[in-house]
C-alpha cells in the first residue's frame, strides 16, 4: 500500500485553476522530485499533500486514511506527528539556539520529556554534521548550516513523510549538493519518504522518480 495517495485533487484560487485533477501514489521510503515552471502548481500540490492547504475536491490518503475528514485540530496534530517540512528559507527563530529550534516541534507536540527531546535533537544535529553547533544562534551559522538545522527540525518527530519546497533554492551550488546527498543519507538512516519540489534538475535526476507539473497536471514525461 502506498504511504501517500492523491486522488482527483482540484484547487483553485478565485478563477485561477491551479490543480486540475491530480492523481499520484508514493511508496514508503521513496524520494520523489516534482519539477516544472514557476506557477505550474508545484508548491500548491505540496501544500495540499502536506495538509497545509485543503483541496476544493479530491482526497489525500496517508496509509489509506483520508486526512481531510479530520477536524482542524486533529489535522494539526496529525501534521505535527507524521509530517516534516523543509522550505527554501529556513525560518529559524533567531532568539533560540540551533538545538532549541530543532526541538521546537517536539516541545509543541509533547513528543516526550524535555531531556529526551534534547537528546534526540542533539543526535540529529550530529548526524547532519553539526555537532558543536547546538548552542549557536542562527546568526552564528552559515546558510548551509542553517538549512541543515531546518532539516533536523523537520525530522525531530520522526515523520513518515518529509515535504521539501525548493530546499536548496537559497544555497550555493556546494551547499545545495551537500543538502541533496543528505536527503539520501536520511532516507537510508531513518527509512523516511521525501517529496521534493525543485528547480534543480540534478536533484530531480537523483530522485527515485521525477514528475513534471504543467498546467495543473502531473506527468512522468520530460
Amino acid at each position: 500500500m502506498a504511504i501517500l495517495e492523491v486522488k482527483g485533487v482540484h484547487r483553485s484560487y478565485g478563477n485561477l485553476k491551479v490543480l486540475r485533477g491530480i492523481d499520484m501514489q508514493i511508496s514508503k521510503g521513496e524520494i520523489v522530485a516534482i519539477v516544472g515552471a514557476s506557477g505550474a502548481g508545484k508548491s500548491t500540490l505540496l501544500h495540499v499533500m502536506g495538509t497545509l492547504d485543503k483541496p476544493d475536491s479530491g482526497n489525500v490518503f496517508f496509509d489509506g486514511k483520508d486526512v481531510f475528514v479530520l477536524s482542524d485540530r486533529e489535522l494539526a496534530d496529525f501534521r505535527n506527528r507524521y509530517i516534516g517540512f523543509v522550505f527554501q528559507f529556513h525560518n529559524l527563530l533567531g532568539e533560540f539556539t540551533a538545538l532549541e529550534n530543532v526541538c521546537m516541534p517536539a516541545f509543541i507536540g509533547k513528543g516526550g520529556n524535555e531531556r529526551e527531546i534534547r537528546q534526540r535533537g542533539g543526535k540529529l544535529l550530529e548526524m547532519l554534521g553539526l555537532s558543536g553547533r547546538n548552542d549557536h544562534l542562527p546568526s552564528q551559522l552559515s546558510g548551509g548550516e542553517q538549512q541543515r538545522v531546518a532539516v533536523a527540525r523537520a525530522l525531530i518527530n520522526r515523520p513518515a513523510v518529509v515535504f521539501a519546497d525548493e530546499p536548496s533554492g537559497n544555497l550555493d551550488s556546494h551547499n545545495a549538493e551537500e543538502l541533496h546527498r543528505l536527503f539520501f543519507e536520511i532516507r537510508r538512516e531513518m527509512d523516511c519518504t521525501f517529496v521534493i519540489v525543485t528547480h534543480n534538475e540534478h536533484l530531480a535526476e537523483m530522485a527515485d522518480r521525477r514528475l513534471v507539473m504543467k498546467d495543473g497536471l502531473l506527468s512522468s514525461g520530460a
